[in-house]
């Protein structure tokens, strides 16, 4: 049955339509600005005549990065970085939300408030660097994935949604002998597919994302992740991570600002794609995720 709105419900709708519209706008502008700017030619770039459309269409800005062997070494250690750093993260998550979500486990309150009170006392900066140095992990994709090999927000939501499985099905395995292990990886693991891709997703984009680590544990250039290379691009052009004397010899064609646009877009369009892959998913496990019986 269709229930009719009245005049206040159907204003209020609309205004709420109009201000997000209008914040989507806004948020969108700076991305169409970029693009626009990576497919326009040098002349148009350097007199700002480029707002939301390309002006004198051009394509060297994507072809040169797209040659650039610095970028790609840079987009490979993120890759190994995003892979190996997630599935540490969900190997940790999820070996450490299952025997919590269990209230029978001995000193499981004790244990909750250790890894809540990392969430609020984080450890300083310099103290943090000096034990990577001590541990002999920097220069290494380990130094940013060790830290933070287990996220205490993301363990809580993974600790909410195996709450709300039914007890009955680990009595059930538990009788046809099945270990904890089992358990864990043969019915948990299945059972909770939404929030395991909601935290991979967040994870992931963590990994991909991340500049603080890679500024303070890696100094050499064979291993600096994207993030740190579109840092030495965008605030000091670092022309050996730009492509060196190349860029002379195109400085007729593109500009550093060109350059610069076309490699953010290039490497933020791996996320674009894979997301809309993973909403349906993502949605339902930060839902589900979220809610504490």
């Amino acid at each position: 049955m269709k229930i009719k709105r009245t005049a206040g419900e159907f204003a209020f709708d609309s205004a709420n339509t109009i201000v997000l519209l209008l914040f989507c706008f806004a948020v969108a502008l700076p991305l169409l600005n970029v693009v626009a700017g990576s497919l326009s030619s040098n002349e148009a770039i350097v007199h700002a005549k480029v707002m939301l459309w390309p002006v004198g269409f051009n394509w060297l800005n994507y072809e040169y990065v797209l040659k650039n062997a610095v970028f790609w070494r840079a987009f490979w250690v993120t890759i190994q970085l995003v892979v190996i750093g997630t599935a540490i993260n969900m190997t940790m998550t999820l070996l450490t939300s299952y025997p919590l979500s269990k209230p029978w486990l001995r000193g499981r309150k004790f244990i909750l408030l250790a890894i809540i009170f990392t969430m609020i006392f984080q450890a300083p900066m310099v103290p943090m660097y000096l034990l990577i140095k001590s541990m002999g992990m920097l220069n290494s994709i380990w130094s940013l994935i060790i830290p933070g090999a287990l996220s205490a927000f993301n363990m809580m939501l993974c600790i909410t949604f195996m709450r709300s499985i039914p007890e009955e099905l680990f009595e059930a395995a538990r009788v046809d002998g099945m270990s904890e292990y089992r358990i864990l990886w043969r019915i948990v693991v299945p059972l909770s597919m939404p929030i395991n891709v909601t935290l991979i997703l967040f994870y992931a984009v963590g990994h991909w994302n991340n500049y603080l680590g890679p500024l303070l544990y890696i100094t050499d250039r064979e291993m600096q992740p994207l993030q740190l290379y579109l840092y030495k691009l965008i605030s000091q052009f670092d022309m050996d991570s730009a492509g060196g004397q190349s860029v002379l010899e195109l400085s007729s064609a593109i500009t550093p600002q060109g350059l610069q646009m076309a490699t953010i877009i290039i490497a933020t369009v791996p996320i674009i794609i894979i997301y809309p892959f993973l909403q349906k998913h993502f949605i339902k496990g930060a839902l589900l995720g979220s809610v504490k019986e």
